[in-house]
């Protein structure tokens, strides 16, 4: 089979989910044996939606998938889902194979080797944090040696070695592979060309060349269809004025009134439909808890887990208005386990001021409520309870009309994040806990939340393997848990 063979064709494939919203309009593309694609897209747009296509989950509606015969695919999930939880890692890896495989354990050992995961095979998936979580998830997806890889956010709470790893397999991985993801610098080690699903006209456009190659040539069309769409409402402006001049003298000018009016609305049809996928959230501030001062937040000791054993740790940690914590460390070591303790209150040697409210970011969203909607998730932190306030918030985070009311566990988890964002904001914590905000996030959205963060005016406790990111906070001390 020569590397220029397809392997997988969609053809004119159009996709709604529940029959109300469009995913998928008529959509071409192909990817061809050994090559290495990246998915992009709004939060939102549909990716994972496509993954599921190409692996057989979901049916289109209209047109066909053509996948070559024979051909194997695996796909990485984003998380764990919660019936997986309690799996130990060997039963979690068991449920791949379709049949009982005898020689597993050396399997496994090779894949946990490849994603850097030192664990015991009798080890509960719970227990894992989620760095460890998601390099599990991603050697599910190895352990099977597919023809074609399907990676949803492999980079999602790895820390640098953990992406290292996953960068060097991937560089020297020689069957196929698709990625979705929005950590640029990893993309670009590795991608060969840009599968780009645009939200608003339901296509799919395929670019080739690398990540960043792909994205100056999308920034640079975007402004192409902008200089037209003002040279357009430049002139129909213009014919516009000359209808209505026309039609006050009356007679026959009236003729050339209309006809000028016949032209502007020609003209109107030719404007480019600009892509809302590139729309970034608007400027938001997360407000602080009124009437708060002195020391909202002490930490005097932890626990942090090294080589599978708990150590108690000694620390001298206060924290006051506008003063900001970060907690570094490698994947496993406790840094989420520590900041969930915190949020509930449950961590021994930590104090939380009386009456400082708290708002907690968890990478997983387990403080959101999947069986809500939009609106009644927003409107239960909320203290202004009028519709119109609500929306507003709402909208500034790309949640728009009817998709208030969607319940959150139908949302993408992009759009899960934002959500979260738009919580806090409505919550107006006095501690605010942020673990790995910006997870899943689109890279477009992440300068207005680092300018967000920084603004806020009161205690803070940050979770991120995300340089570019961190880089963009002010950050007051750092505490190295395993130092």
């Amino acid at each position: 089979m020569a590397k220029e063979d397809v392997i997988v064709r969609f053809e004119k494939v159009s996709f709604e989910f529940g029959h109300k919203k469009p995913i998928l309009d008529t959509v071409d593309f192909s990817v061809r044996r050994g090559s290495k694609i990246t998915l992009m897209g709004q939060n939102g747009a549909g990716k994972s939606t496509i993954f599921h296509l190409i692996s057989g989950d979901f049916k289109p509606e209209a047109g066909d998938i053509q996948i070559m015969h024979g051909l194997t695919i695996a796909m990485a999930k984003q998380v764990v889902r919660p019936a997986e939880l309690d799996y130990t890692l060997k039963e979690f890896f068991e449920k791949f194979f379709t049949r009982k495989v005898y020689d597993i354990d050396p399997k496994i050992e090779a894949v946990l080797d490849v994603v850097n995961l030192d664990c015991p095979h009798d080890r509960v998936v719970r227990t894992l944090s989620g760095g460890q979580q998601a390099r599990l998830l991603l050697a599910s997806a190895l352990i099977q040696d597919p023809d074609l890889l399907l990676l949803d956010e492999p980079t999602n709470n790895l820390d640098k070695a953990g992406i290292e790893h996953l960068t060097k397999f991937l560089i020297n991985y020689d069957k196929s592979c698709i990625v979705i993801s929005h950590d640029a610098g990893f993309l670009n080690s590795f991608t060969e060309g840009v599968l780009y699903l645009d939200v608003f006209t339901k296509k799919v456009d395929q670019y080739v060349g690398n990540y960043f190659d792909v994205r100056d040539q999308i920034a640079a069309r975007l402004e192409k269809e902008e200089r037209l769409n003002a040279q357009l409402a430049k002139t129909i402006q213009e014919k516009k004025d000359k209808a209505n001049f026309f039609a006050n003298k009356g007679g026959r000018l009236r003729l050339v009134a209309r006809r000028m009016r016949d032209l502007a609305e020609e003209l109107e049809e030719e404007k480019v439909d600009s892509r809302k996928e590139d729309k970034t959230i608007r400027p938001f501030v997360i407000p602080m808890q009124e009437d708060l001062s002195g020391v909202l937040f002490k930490l005097e000791s932890f626990s942090t887990m090294v080589k599978h054993k708990i150590h108690q740790r000694k620390a001298k940690v206060e924290l006051r208005r506008n003063q900001r914590l970060l907690l570094a460390g490698p994947n496993g070591i406790g840094k989420s386990t520590l900041l969930k303790a915190i949020a509930r209150g449950t961590a021994k040697g930590s104090t939380i001021t009386p009456g400082v409210k708290v708002g907690y970011y968890e990478q997983d969203f387990r403080t959101l409520n999947f069986e809500e909607t939009v609106f009644e998730t927003l409107l239960k932190v909320s203290d202004n309870k009028i519709e119109e306030h609500i929306r507003k918030v709402a909208a500034g985070f790309l949640i728009t009309g009817d998709a208030v009311f969607t319940k959150i566990g139908n949302l993408s988890e992009g759009q899960k994040g934002l959500v979260a964002f738009a919580r806090l904001v409505l919550e107006k914590p006095g501690l605010l806990l942020l673990d790995e905000p910006t997870n899943h996030i689109n890279f477009r959205h992440i300068p207005v939340i680092a300018e967000a963060i920084n603004k806020y005016t009161g205690a803070m406790i940050l979770v991120s393997h995300v340089p570019e990111f961190v880089s963009q906070i002010r950050i007051d001390q750092t505490l190295e848990l395993d130092k």
